[in-house]
């Protein structure tokens, strides 16, 4: 395939499903070799032939981001089959229970931010290290709406986006001089898997969604996998440290 990215290597966690399964087609789409990395074997690889049928290329990868050894395999198995890293999406996370400060669980808390916050860092750790050897890269992870503003329903979720933004903020004013931009983006209430699965429960909670966004109704996953693809472009070359709202107006409520 051809493209604005073609010859580039892009890694996608969490790339089997919703917000990550766009973004790896959106990457392929503009001519990237896509490094998919879930934990789900089928659903990874469903999304590799569908880029493959599209005329591109890709592989999937086993990885719990959570889990630092499986990180580094992960990006040692990207640097074996493509030579280098050009782009990250760092997306996967799935935690613990939320509830009232007073009455969460540890376990949950822990959970929530080793899902939300650690596999970042531990992503960055291991896609910086390569992309300091040739010479730069682009990083962008995935935080929340709910990291730019408090969230009473989940506050551990809230804590680990909220810290998803301010590593974000700090790694890219450690590394923008050697070519490494690092950005974030922080989606609103998206039409995705999980939030599908509360719909199926609760049909009458979309209307309680739409609400917080202006634009009248739920974002669609491709439309922030187009905001992390321009991110990672050549297009968006003096774009570093930012936390960048896909959330049809949310925070401006």
């Amino acid at each position: 395939m051809t493209g604005q990215m073609a010859g580039r290597v892009a890694l996608v966690t969490g790339g089997s499903s919703g917000i990550g399964k766009a973004t790896a087609l959106a990457f392929a789409r503009e001519g990237a070799r896509v490094v998919i990395a879930s934990r789900t074997q089928e659903t990874g690889e469903q999304v590799v032939r569908a880029i493959r049928e599209a005329g591109g290329e890709a592989i999937w990868v086993r990885a719990d981001v959570t889990q630092a050894a499986q990180v580094e395999s992960m990006i040692q198995e990207a640097m074996a089959t493509y030579g280098r890293l050009d782009y990250a999406f760092n997306n996967a996370g799935s935690g613990g229970t939320g509830g009232l400060v007073a009455e969460m669980d540890e376990k949950d808390w822990d959970e929530n931010i080793t899902a939300y916050l650690k596999s970042v860092w531990l992503s960055m750790k291991y896609e910086i290290r390569e992309m300091l050897r040739q010479g730069g890269g682009a990083i962008v992870n995935n935080s929340s709406v709910d990291g730019q503003r408090g969230f009473p329903w989940d506050p551990a979720y809230s804590a680990a986006k909220h810290g998803v933004l301010g590593l974000t903020k700090s790694a890219a004013m450690q590394y923008a001089a050697q070519g490494i931009r690092i950005n974030a983006v922080c989606p609103g209430w998206i039409r995705t898997p999980p939030v599908e699965r509360i719909l199926a429960h609760e049909p009458e909670a979309e209307r309680q969604m739409i609400l917080h966004q202006p634009i009248g109704r739920l974002g669609r996953a491709e439309e922030v996998a187009e905001a992390v693809v321009w991110l990672c472009s050549d297009r968006a070359s003096l774009v570093v440290g930012t936390a960048l709202a896909v959330d049809g107006g949310y925070l401006c409520v």
